[in-house]
């Protein structure tokens, strides 16, 4: 018991050490190029990271073969990153921070439940001068049970794909040791990315059809590491001036 509480230490201590060593470049980045907008005396929002936990309610997205439902998994990430972000001086707003869709009064089925709560969703990062979208799910692919990782996807917003490469480079680093992904433009089909206004990076954390991989979603230490390091990767982009 020892050893094993002394491995989930050490694992946690290595990842605080790697974020922070993250953060240092990123702000000496920073402070040797500063973004263009700021360099030429021309004012910009600040930014506002809207964190976007996918799904929730009666809406609970994928399921595992084990009953894992994506909308937990989604809102334990999201609060997470949110806390680093916070803790990193950045303003963050969420869409939820419940077990809960944010659908309008009056609606009954549930599709129009699900309907108006990505209307809602896009009323609210539209709402955020300065806003960047990060949305949080989970894959699945039973027909593949084997495949797994971490993979970033991003709207057709200017500086969305520069967000999703540092996004996707920090988790490779993070969750995909063995076998690296791309970042992939997002599908036009997706309401929630076409329909915002701002620059949106959709984060597929893992899949849920693979077994290993859902065992390590539930744990508290993995939703660290992959909130950590989508923390890097936002924070190396807004060092670089992006978007």
């Amino acid at each position: 018991m020892w050893l094993v509480i002394r491995r989930r230490t050490l694992l946690w201590r290595g990842v605080c050490v790697w974020l922070l060593l993250g953060l240092t470049l990123t702000a000496l980045a920073y402070f040797r190029s500063p973004p263009a907008a700021e360099a030429s005396g021309l004012s910009r929002p600040e930014t506002v990271y809207v964190i976007d936990p996918g799904h929730g309610g009666e809406d609970g997205g994928a399921v595992a073969a084990d009953g894992t439902v994506e909308s937990g998994v989604n809102l334990a990430i999201a609060l997470r990153l949110r806390d680093i972000l916070r803790f990193c001086g950045q303003d963050c707003v969420m869409t939820r921070e419940e077990d809960v869709s944010i659908y309008s009064p009056g609606c009954e089925t549930l599709r129009q439940k699900k309907a108006s709560d990505l209307k809602n969703r896009v009323a609210l990062v539209n709402a955020q001068e300065g806003a960047i979208l990060v949305s949080v799910h989970q894959n699945c692919l039973p027909s593949a049970p084997s495949v797994h990782g971490a993979q970033a996807f991003y709207n057709g917003i200017e500086g969305a794909d520069a967000l999703a490469s540092a996004v996707q480079e920090a988790l490779n680093r993070a969750a995909n040791p063995e076998k690296g992904k791309t970042p992939v433009r997002i599908s036009d089909s997706i309401y929630l990315t076409k329909n915002v206004t701002a620059p949106a990076v959709l984060i597929e954390c893992g899949f849920l059809s693979n077994p290993q991989e859902t065992e390590r979603l539930k744990t508290a230490e993995y939703q660290r590491t992959l909130a950590a390091a989508m923390a890097a990767g936002l924070l190396q982009a807004a060092g670089e001036g992006v978007p």
